[in-house]
């Protein structure tokens, strides 16, 4: 598999074999070429170990360097030089601190439309941040197995990605899968005293022939814009021209509005003067008509003192017309007044003489008023026995009480 691409070269973690340990950070800077074109990066010294017995042993400050004794391993080894180290003694892993700048590209991925392209993924990460991290990643992962991890997890990553959107939208999620890739990556490393710092795509490689027809879009949606700004640019001077134009319409009409109004005003003050001569000859009519009014007034005066003479005149004839049938009417009243009294005077002679007469006839009844009375209560009785006769003739009848007796009383008199 051809894994130099474009200029991208696939990392590989290794771990390696050193002389002396004096040589660590030296090594650790050498990054070699496979023969498949991977980039080796050492990330863990193996140095080689005495046969008897070490001189000197210098132990480097950079790395964490892990030590064993009788293969056993004893933690981290202090730096600086130990002399006659004995051969059950030896540093078995020298772990560097250095980060470490990941390349994992990836190629032929398919999008959701079928479009293939090649994403670059770059990664950083270190091993620490103390010996125990050290210790773990050397004893739980290593660098062979930490190399195939982010090597299958960064393609397997890419490659869902990728798949779940279209060519067009391949770019747009360059940040939103570097820190979903981040906290994966993280997750999972950690534990082996892995940290994953950063993750970041690259670079996205789609195929030549959409790439140039991509590019010609592009440059056909700048050159869109552009004419876009020129066609703006056309429509601001055309606005400029036409907003330079308007303000002299309203000049214009300012000052078509000023002659209006000082014409206006020279017909006010025409109509003003109008309306004093108005005045002044409403004021000689008016005069006039107050002459004219007053000579009406002083005729109409002399016109009804003269019908006041003449009623005056109508008066007094009334008057005196009046005066004579009163004293005509007076001198018949008192003939008439003087016949009455006369025959007044007759009537009383006569009533005075049959006046005499009645009482002259009332002292006689006076007279013989006893035999009158025993007459009329003898009619009276005779006229009572008539009413009882007739009650007594109509059938028996039932009276009680003190009617019944009273009308009894009348039927049966007392002859006491």
């Amino acid at each position: 598999l051809e894994m130099n691409l474009q200029g991208v070269q696939q990392s590989r973690l290794v771990q390696r074999k050193t002389s002396s340990a004096a040589k660590a950070d030296s090594d650790f800077s050498k990054i070699h070429i496979s023969a498949s074109g991977e980039s080796e990066i050492p990330i863990v010294l193996v140095p080689r170990a005495s046969l008897i017995c070490a001189f000197a042993v210098n132990v480097p400050s950079g790395p964490y360097v892990l030590y064993q004794k009788w293969h056993k391993n004893m933690g981290k080894l202090n730096p600086g030089v130990i002399w006659f180290w004995p051969a059950w003694n030896r540093i078995s892993h020298i772990v560097t601190r250095a980060t470490i700048t990941y390349n994992a590209p990836t190629r032929n991925c398919p999008t959701a439309d079928n479009v293939m392209v090649n994403v670059d993924l770059s990664l950083t990460f270190r091993i620490g941040p103390d010996i125990d991290a050290a210790t773990h990643f050397v004893y739980k992962m290593g660098a062979h197995r930490l190399d195939e991890l982010l090597s299958a997890e960064s393609e397997e990553s890419i490659r869902g990605l990728v798949f779940s959107v279209t060519h067009d939208r391949v770019n747009d999620l360059r940040e939103e899968f570097a820190l979903g890739m981040l906290a994966t990556l993280n997750g999972k490393v950690a534990p082996y005293g892995i940290q994953v710092m950063n993750v970041k795509i690259t670079d996205v490689k789609l195929p030549q022939e959409l790439q140039t027809r991509l590019e010609r879009t592009t440059a056909f949606k700048t050159k869109m814009g552009e004419q876009e700004k020129t066609h703006e640019n056309r429509i601001r001077v055309l606005q400029d021209g036409a907003t330079k134009d308007l303000e002299t319409i309203r000049k214009g009409n300012a000052r078509k509005i000023q002659e209006i109004v000082a014409e206006r005003k020279r017909y006010e003050i025409e109509r003003r003067e109008m309306e004093e001569k108005a005045r002044g000859d409403a004021r000689v009519e008016e005069v006039k008509a107050m002459s004219y009014a007053d000579v009406a007034l002083k005729k109409a005066k002399g016109d009804d003192q003269v019908q006041r003479v003449g009623a005056q005149q109508n008066a007094e004839a009334l008057l005196k017309n009046a005066q004579v049938n009163c004293q005509r009417m007076k001198i018949e009243a008192e003939k008439s007044a003087n016949v009455m009294v006369k025959e007044s005077e007759a009537k009383l002679k006569v009533s005075e003489s049959q006046a005499g007469s009645m009482i002259a006839r009332a002292e006689a009844e006076a007279e013989g008023a006893e035999a009158l009375a025993e007459k009329r209560r003898y009619e009276l009785e005779w006229a009572r026995l008539d009413v009882m006769k007739k009650i007594a003739q109509n059938g028996r009848k039932f009276i009680t009480g003190d009617a019944g007796e009273a009308i009894l009383n009348d039927l049966v008199p007392d002859r006491s």
